[in-house]
């Protein structure tokens, strides 16, 4: 069962089960270039264990749909080299990031996450806009 959550303005968060999964999207001025259509995000995550249950992050899958409608999917192993390990009450945060050839688009997607004694079991990302200063009014 998934549960949407309000963190606060600009903070996503879903709960799946015993998984809280927070994203905080940036948009990077810096890295990006509406002439040459790019336009580059950060987003920040956290996940949170409120189980009981030791579980451990396998495998990502990303669902990215920038504003043209084009999707790109992504997925693999762990997250930024790592395949953490929660115990009850830990969380583990990393910073990760995705370009587009549009100003705005939206994300979603979801993590394997393995429990010490059990099966293997999905944990639901929400779905969050990235929104550039580029793009006039949020998409999402």
């Amino acid at each position: 069962m998934e549960h949407l959550e309000t963190e606060s303005p600009g903070v996503y968060t879903l709960t799946t089960g015993s998984i809280t999964v927070l994203v905080e999207p940036e948009f990077l001025d810096e890295q990006s270039d509406p002439d040459e259509h790019r336009f580059v995000w950060a987003y920040h995550v956290r996940i949170e264990n409120r189980g009981n249950q030791v579980v451990q992050l396998k495998s990502r899958y990303w669902h990215i749909t920038d504003q043209s409608g084009q999707v790109q999917e992504v997925s693999g192993v762990g997250v930024i080299g790592e395949q953490p390990w929660l115990s009850p009450g830990e969380s583990f945060e990393y910073t990760s990031g995705t370009p587009l050839a549009t100003p705005s688009g939206i994300m979603h997607g979801h993590y394997v996450m393995q429990a010490d004694r059990g099966d293997a079991f999905k944990a639901a990302i929400p779905a969050f806009s990235l929104d550039s200063p580029y793009h006039h009014g949020q998409l999402h």
